[in-house]
């Protein structure tokens, strides 16, 4: 699982992240302002499985199909939800973004995908936005979250210094433009309409497919 959170492993078998934790509500906020009462949605890269149990348990009126190619990301997932059993919560899937033939069947009224753009190669973005594309009815939503370069807002000392360890990490990984992700968005037929300021110099991008 690509992450740069520090997980600790539950008594159960399942992953803890800190950051999920922290950013959970926030999100939760934004997603209840801008997502339907009902219908389907996709979270892509769900990692440990905690935004996907708190946000069905929050949205009872949505079925949440969680979703990450990491094994052990899913293995989490399956225990959070079972701890859970909330009746929306679908099983996850193994999406990944790069591979076509993983994706399900839509239509979609959402797809979230939190804190994966920064940390996968460009292509993960691009194959993101032609998911979307596909899944999302006219009017569908697609709500990103992390950290963006704007040409317009100075760079946070923290932004840039996570930007240097990404790419120390992988040269593919790092911050991405916002004007370079709304244009290959825009490519699969998804507008930005929404920018959200979120805590420790985050982002929401929200697009509508139209």
């Amino acid at each position: 699982m690509q992450t740069m959170d520090p997980m600790t492993a539950t008594p159960e078998g399942a992953l803890a992240s800190p950051a999920a934790a922290r950013n959970r509500e926030p999100i939760l906020r934004v997603l209840t302002a801008h997502l339907p009462a009902r219908g389907r949605v996709v979270e892509v890269a769900a990692g440990s499985g905690e935004h996907a149990v708190a946000f069905a348990g929050a949205l009872p009126g949505l079925e949440w199909t969680p979703s990450d190619p990491s094994a052990e990301a899913r293995a989490s997932i399956a225990v959070w939800a079972g701890a859970a059993g909330l009746p929306n919560l679908r099983p996850p899937l193994a999406l990944d973004v790069l591979d076509e033939a993983s994706w399900p069947e839509g239509p979609f009224a959402a797809v979230l995908c939190v804190n994966m753009i920064h940390i996968s190669p460009w292509a993960a973005t691009e194959g993101l936005m032609r998911l979307a594309g596909r899944v999302l009815p006219v009017g569908g939503l697609l709500a990103t979250y992390g950290p963006y370069l704007e040409a317009e807002v100075p760079l946070a000392a923290s932004n840039a210094a996570f930007d240097e360890s990404l790419k120390a990490r992988d040269p593919a990984w790092g911050l991405r433009d916002r004007d370079e992700v709304a244009a290959a968005a825009k490519a699969e037929g998804l507008a930005l309409t929404w920018r959200v300021e979120m805590p420790a110099n985050n982002l929401m991008l929200l697009f509508r497919r139209v």
